[in-house]
């Protein structure tokens, strides 16, 4: 089909980290294939496009961040497609389909893209296809790809039919209408040519044998004696089968070494979200014990001499690089371990067929190979398919070449989700599972994501203790597994641990840094700050904190800035406080001994504290997690949110603590109000809705 016969559609994407791109990336790629042309913009330029009168069909691909929140990129559409001046037919002539991206381990799942689809509904607009909700917590693809495959026909019969000799072979059936699609709801994709999956356009037949490999060649990856599949060994019908692969991804980097010298750009400049602020670490306090499970550090940040301004309940970003050692190491792996402080300079392939080309905002033009490999690039990140299937070209041996099909295959989903999501398997650990694996650095460039900064509570002041702001972690730990032979610390928790070693107390209660100014290092941070998880605006309003763990970051913050008001305003009335706090073992990593300070001075009214751990004597045992005392204090806990319209705060592990206490305040509300579960939940969504019931949580 020639490309003047081709039908148009928009295509727009709003994306946080990449994701929404890269599957719009995907859909323009498919396009061509089922007879259209997909006019791709990110939805910040609308200066590109016009909704209002746009007349062919539109996609929409959309990420969820932060509290549930439209990603950055997407702000400004937001805002004005929720103008209330706007009539209820201002796009009564917009046709469209939308595919949400989020993580149903958090609350609001989806709702970025829930967001926008609504108010286009309430806007006159309509559905040409059913909207699709993808989970990041299970696997994005398992929506994604069904959804990728119903979109062409739904796009057929949306658009007027230019040629009705059109070959059909590769037409599916539309997803139903499901917030969550599974693969068999939709018929398997079925091109014409099952070569075509693989095929490149410039570069004719290039590996079109693959789809069918040879029983020897399914031998050398899964030998009789390996009875059960692995990250490099597949078992049938996986190893037996033929392979429905991604299509190759264009290339479009190209990376020159230079002779001249210079020097790497600030890292500044790679945060587009806001000011920087570089600052000094004064103070490191281990909070545990040693022997204890997890190892919580506290650190405090000077931030008199800057414009950083916060709130408690706020959160902040520290701008991290990657493990040293893993990046020599990957240098090593890519034959380029002398050429590490060598400037590069990262272009744009000529003659790339990938639309709308440019040089990645994260990837400076000029900098050292090491400098992109430390801060620019997320070297930990889980490969994606598309990633995978790049990957098959740069590897020699044939069975590695077929076992990496097969992880990027519909075929191989599942071992792809067990062996590389679940696992959390990286590049690194890719490049020593299959060593004959040799990509380029471009191919990095193209595919591995943005280092992110890593966001952290504040749990301190600036009422309490001016210029200075305070935050706790956990340092995470990755034991090795089968699919990674190392352990490993976190990304962002590593490197602060050893950071900040030298400040490290032996006491772990204070420190004195008079003489140590030489040991003080900086880190470079940006605010980020909280809509909603705040102290109330009235005082006389009670509250209820939950915060187990390291979840108690910012109640401390909240305590701080309660117990400074109580001093300065004497006058005022204030509500009653409860704090829910629980760790393992009350002599290991009772974070915050001194809550019983505020206790004592009357800024925290109640205090509740429980040890999941600790072996009991007495002949009823206690509660082991917070959300069992909450409900041994079921009428004092619906008293403040029924009688007295308090608030109620979670701070924590969504998965483990979050979701069994919103549970367990259902059945609290349920009991308490002498009404079943359904009531007690809409209650729940009530105060959800009112911002009385607000979590910062993490999975």
């Amino acid at each position: 089909m020639c490309c003047e016969s081709k039908r148009r559609f928009l295509l727009l994407y709003a994306t946080q980290k990449g994701q929404a791109k890269a599957i719009a990336e995907e859909i323009w790629q498919q396009a061509g294939a089922h007879g259209f042309e997909a006019d791709m913009h990110c939805i910040s330029e609308m200066d590109k496009y016009n909704l209002e009168t746009e007349k062919d069909p539109v996609v929409i691909v959309i990420s969820t961040t932060g509290t549930g929140d439209p990603p950055d990129s997407a702000r400004k559409f937001v805002k004005k497609i929720q103008d209330k001046t706007l009539p209820p037919d201002h796009f009564a002539h917009l046709q469209y389909g939308l595919l949400g991206l989020g993580d149903s381990e958090y609350m609001f799942f989806c709702n970025g893209g829930r967001t926008v689809d609504r108010r286009l509904q309430e806007l006159g607009a309509q559905h040409f296809y059913d909207t699709g909700l993808a989970d990041d917590c299970v696997g994005l693809e398992l929506v994604v790809d069904p959804w990728i495959d119903g979109l062409w026909l739904a796009l057929k019969e949306a658009l007027p039919l230019q040629n009705e000799k059109e070959d059909m072979n590769s037409a599916v059936n539309p997803v139903s209408s499901s917030l969550s699609v599974a693969p068999h709801a939709v018929h398997e994709l079925k091109l014409s040519s099952e070569v075509q999956n693989l095929k490149l356009e410039d570069e004719g037949a290039r590996d079109s044998d693959t789809l069918s490999q040879k029983l020897d060649d399914i031998n050398l990856v899964a030998p009789a004696r390996d009875t059960k599949p692995s990250l490099v060994h597949s078992v049938p019908p996986v190893s037996q089968s033929a392979l429905n692969i991604p299509a190759l991804p264009p290339e479009y980097i190209e990376v020159e070494f230079q002779d001249s010298q210079g020097e790497n750009p600030h890292l500044s400049s790679l945060i587009s979200e806001g000011t920087t602020f570089e600052v000094p670490v004064t103070k490191a306090v281990q909070l545990t014990r040693e022997d204890a499970i997890k190892t919580a550090l506290l650190l405090e940040l000077d931030i008199a001499d800057t414009a950083f301004e916060y709130q408690p309940g706020d959160a902040f970003c520290v701008i991290c690089p990657n493990n040293i050692s893993e990046v020599e190491e990957l240098l090593h792996l890519l034959g380029l371990s002398e050429k590490g402080d060598d400037f590069i300079c990262v272009k744009i392939k000529q003659g790339t067929k990938k639309k709308g080309a440019s040089r990645p905002q994260h990837i400076p033009e000029k900098s050292t190979l090491k400098f992109i490999l430390t801060w620019c690039l997320e070297i930990r990140a889980i490969p994606k398919k598309a990633f995978l299937r790049a990957l098959v070209e740069c590897t020699s041996d044939v069975g590695e070449k077929r076992r990496l099909q097969e992880l990027c295959s519909r075929q191989g989903a599942a071992d792809y989700t067990r062996f590389i999501r679940d696992s959390n398997v990286c590049l690194l650990d890719l490049l020593h599972a299959f060593p004959s694996c040799k990509p380029s650095l471009s191919l990095l460039i193209e595919h591995l994501p943005k280092l992110q900064a890593r966001s952290y509570s504040v749990s301190s002041s600036n009422l309490y203790q001016p210029g200075r702001l305070c935050f706790v972690f956990n340092v995470v730990e990755f034991p090795a597994g089968p699919s990674r032979p190392v352990s490993r610390r976190g990304v962002c928790t590593g490197w602060l641990a050893e950071l900040v070693a030298p400040l490290l107390h032996p006491s772990k209660n204070s420190l004195d840094t008079k003489g140590e100014s030489s040991l003080i290092e900086k880190i470079s941070i940006f605010p980020r700050p909280n809509n909603a998880f705040h102290l109330p605006a009235d005082p006389s309003v009670p509250f209820i904190m939950v915060g187990p763990g390291t979840g108690i970051s910012p109640f401390i913050g909240f305590l701080q800035h309660r117990q400074k008001l109580r001093e300065k305003h004497t006058d005022w009335e204030f509500g009653e406080t409860w704090l829910f706090f629980g760790c393992r073992h009350q002599d290991r990593d009772y974070l915050f001994k001194q809550l019983q300070c505020f206790l004592e001075n009357g800024t925290l009214t109640h205090l509740k504290v429980c040890f999941s751990r600790d072996s009991s004597t007495t002949e009823v045992a206690p509660p082991k997690y917070v959300q069992d005392v909450l409900r041994l204090c079921a009428k004092e806990v619906a008293g403040v949110l029924l009688k007295e319209r308090g608030y109620f705060y979670v701070c924590g592990d969504k998965k483990h603590m979050a979701d069994d206490v919103s549970d367990a305040i259902v059945d609290i509300l349920s009991m308490e109000m002498e009404a079943d579960k359904l009531e007690a939940m809409k209650v729940l969504a009530m105060l959800r809705e009112t911002k009385r019931y607000l979590q910062d949580v993490w999975s």
